[in-house]
């Protein structure tokens, strides 16, 4: 049986993505269609998003560690998002909705890593793995009932701005920690590793700089909402497209990890990279057609997943141990860095070259990066052995 500590913050992270996913399928088409922003406007929202939730997560592990309080800070985390949230379907212009989801973002980087602690502090060693298992399924089921609300309530002739608005019922989970998550008596208190590039050798820090150049050259996903909608696809369908790459996420995730044990992280990232190369050419050079936009957006979803596990795998593997905390918040550091200008590249590159453009030069960053991300690492492994 798992600890109530791990029940509940599941649950709450259940809730909570339910109402995030509500919204992210049809932010872009509120953005260009309700709002008359061009897609550069799409990329920088979303670049901003994940820059700051990525920078957040590192400061607010580090403060917690360093023995400030664990539940004020979750707390405070969900309830600012829950809060802004709902209140982007209220904006009359495209700098309003920035501002509302950067403080999105910020509740996320403030609650990611001390959740993470108070799950571990409140489960015993054996059933760790279970406890984080359960919680990223529930994150996960979140994330495919949330779009597939968003569709019914479309379907039910509801506009966009009213189906942000009802994202608030959800949000009601916050409630639950407030009244239910007990703090530990006495919170861990470690002293971190300092987060100095310098520490690290010359082949760790290429490597690190090689996944920031991935990221760079990544298309983000919400992009695929645009395309699909360009081709045909109407705007009630794309909560439910949004829900299947979620559902589809889910195990090859798990798969991605499974095969980078059994083959080798390189070979399976070689792997997951090469697909991801070959569905952004296909975006690029796709017709319009039902069977062809959910093949190529679930496809490019997959593509994703399968990298996750095996990229930090490798980071962990070629640090060494007394460095892998630093590796790996300099790893997120470089993620987030390079998530802001690569959403504004990307959607730049659509907006005044068009998608097909956009789509060829992702596919050329993403085998450039990946190339240098592979020749580093082979020297990490050498430096290590």
């Amino acid at each position: 049986m798992l600890p109530r500590t791990v029940i509940l913050l599941s649950l709450v992270s259940f809730l909570n993505d339910a109402a995030s996913e509500l919204i992210t399928p049809l932010l872009p088409v509120f953005l260009t269609a309700t709002l008359g922003a061009g897609p550069w406007v799409v990329g920088l929202v979303e670049g901003v998003a994940e820059t700051t939730a990525s920078f957040l997560k590192i400061f607010s592990g580090y403060l917690a560690d360093r023995g400030l309080r664990h539940k004020p800070i979750v707390v405070s985390g969900y309830a600012l998002s829950n809060f802004c949230r709902p209140l982007i379907g209220l904006a009359g212009s495209w700098t309003s909705v920035l501002g509302l989801r950067f403080l999105d973002r910020v509740g996320k980087g403030l609650r990611t890593a001390p959740r993470d602690a108070l799950i571990a502090h409140a489960t015993p060693p054996e059933l760790l793995g279970r406890a984080f298992g359960f919680h990223r399924a529930l994150d996960n089921a979140g994330a495919v009932f949330g779009p597939i609300a968003a569709f019914w309530l479309l379907n039910a002739g509801r506009p966009i701005p009213e189906v942000f608005l009802w994202s608030a019922i959800p949000g009601i989970g916050v409630l639950l920690l407030l009244l239910g998550l007990r703090e530990p008596e006495r919170p861990p208190k470690i002293s971190p590793p300092t987060l100095r590039w310098g520490a690290l050798d010359p082949p760790l820090k290429g490597l690190i700089l090689a996944s920031g150049g991935l990221q760079l050259a990544t298309a983000p996903e919400v992009f695929l909402v645009l395309w699909a909608t360009d081709r045909g696809l109407e705007i009630a369908w794309a909560p439910l497209l949004w829900a299947a790459a979620s559902a589809v996420k889910t195990p090859l995730a798990l798969i991605g990890g499974e095969l980078s044990d059994r083959i080798g992280r390189m070979s399976a990232l070689f792997l997951g990279w090469g697909i991801r190369i070959g569905m952004l050419s296909a975006l690029a050079l796709a017709e319009d057609g039902t069977l062809i936009t959910w093949g190529l957006f679930l496809g490019y979803a997959a593509s994703l997943a399968l990298t996750e596990g095996p990229e930090r795998a490798l980071v962990g593997a070629c640090a060494p141990k007394a460095l892998r905390a630093t590796a790996y918040g300099l790893y997120h550091m470089a993620v987030g860095l390079a998530a802001l200008p690569g959403g504004v590249l990307f959607g730049s590159l659509w907006q005044w070259q068009g998608d097909s453009w956009a789509f060829t030069v992702s596919a050329a960053g993403t085998a450039l990066s990946a190339a240098v991300f592979l020749a580093y690492a082979n020297q990490a492994y050498s430096s290590r052995t």
